[in-house]
């Protein structure tokens, strides 16, 4: 496995050395941990959570979020995150503008402005508060009642506003159904950061929890600029350092040179989509391996021993779960032993067994593609 990989999985808790214990006991430590974690796909962020705390089960990450240790939001980019609460209001304050320039055009599009805005997120505050939870369908119905297009994208530039602006984040699931809270209600004790401590906390976060990486991975990632990113960086003085590899500057923290001990073997996993494994970094190459060809995905892979083999698709089925795995490479009699280990762990996070006949998927896999 290439030494960035294997430090990558380490650092992301995805790998977990001999001897080592981890910091990290619950949901919400997992999403402080790494400062935001992308998380559009709701059942799959989850289950990126999962990966990172064994023996939490799908229910234990439900309970998080319902009872907001864990907030859903828009931020770094124009999609949701899970994000710690008392990390948002300064991690909306730094990357919300960039965002929101991001968003401008289609603002134009729908005919939004300031004014707009403004109205929304008022009427938005009034019905909200004193810890109500509403729908977007639910507001969406508030909002036209009070001559306030809100359908289709124009709503959700509306949401999106809201949540950029800092006044509505996720609030407690009604069933299926996603609800929105007052941000000040939901998150009461959100650090106060200025911007240049808010820059130096998450260059910190990333490189500590994604590193090595490089410049343009935390640009990326983040929404930032290069020369913000550089300035976040600077900021934590000889607490951040550089590394060369393969003629590339990385940057990592300066405790992390050494790479301890650890049983390769552990970095077997279904991937989640946009887990941040591969969604952390610009450049994804190193969880790719040398015999895949054709254009690289990075959502719902099959990782074996740190590098993608192929992906996954699941079916939910009564109280079981089907689980297709294609493989674009050649596996080993252990590796394949290792990955339906890998199909058990997740099916005892969602805590659905693995329908009948598709638990022993070792001959297909073997046809799919043959052993070394």
């Amino acid at each position: 496995m290439n030494q960035i990989a294997l430090r990558r999985l380490i650092n992301q808790h995805l790998l977990r050395p001999a001897q080592h214990t981890s910091a990290l006991n619950t949901s919400a430590d997992v999403v402080a941990y790494l400062g935001a974690m992308q998380a559009q796909e709701f059942a799959m962020a989850k289950w990126a959570i999962g990966l990172r705390l064994p023996g939490i089960r799908e229910a234990d990450v439900d309970q998080a979020f319902n009872s907001g240790q864990i907030l859903r939001t828009h931020m770094l980019r124009p999609t949701w995150h899970f994000v710690a609460p008392q990390d948002i209001g300064w991690l909306l304050a730094l990357t919300a503008p960039r965002v929101k320039k991001v968003n401008a055009f289609m603002d134009r599009q729908c005919g939004l402005d300031t004014s707009l805005f403004n109205r929304a997120n008022d009427l938005i505050a009034k019905v909200l508060t004193g810890n109500i939870y509403l729908t977007r369908e639910e507001l969406a119905t508030i909002l036209n009642q009070h001559a306030i297009k809100a359908s289709g994208p124009r709503l959700s530039q509306l949401m999106m506003r809201a949540e950029l602006d800092g006044l509505i984040c996720s609030g407690p699931r009604r069933g299926n159904q996603f609800t929105y809270a007052l941000m000040a209600e939901r998150a009461p004790n959100q650090r106060q950061l200025t911007r240049q401590e808010a820059l130096a906390e998450l260059a910190m976060r990333y490189i500590n929890s994604r590193g090595p990486a490089t410049i343009h991975d935390f640009s990326v990632w983040s929404g930032l600029t290069v020369k913000e990113c550089t300035e976040g960086i600077t900021l934590n003085g000889t607490d951040i350092s550089t590394e060369v590899i393969a003629d590339q500057t990385y940057f990592i923290k300066t405790n992390q040179t050494m790479l301890p001990a650890v049983d390769f073997t552990q970095a077997t996993f279904l991937m989640p989509d946009y887990d941040e494994y591969g969604m952390g970094y610009k450049n994804r190459e190193a969880i790719a391996h040398a015999d895949l060809t054709g254009a690289l995905a990075y959502n719902r892979m099959i990782v074996v021993d740190g590098a993608i083999a192929g992906s996954w698709k699941r079916s939910l089925k009564g109280p079981g779960v089907i689980l297709d795995l294609q493989l674009n490479r050649p596996l080993s009699a252990p590796q394949r032993e290792r990955l339906l280990e890998a199909t058990q762990l997740y099916s005892q996070f969602i805590e659905k067994d693995v329908a009948p006949g598709e638990a022993n998927f070792l001959n297909k896999v073997a046809s799919q593609a043959p052993p070394l």
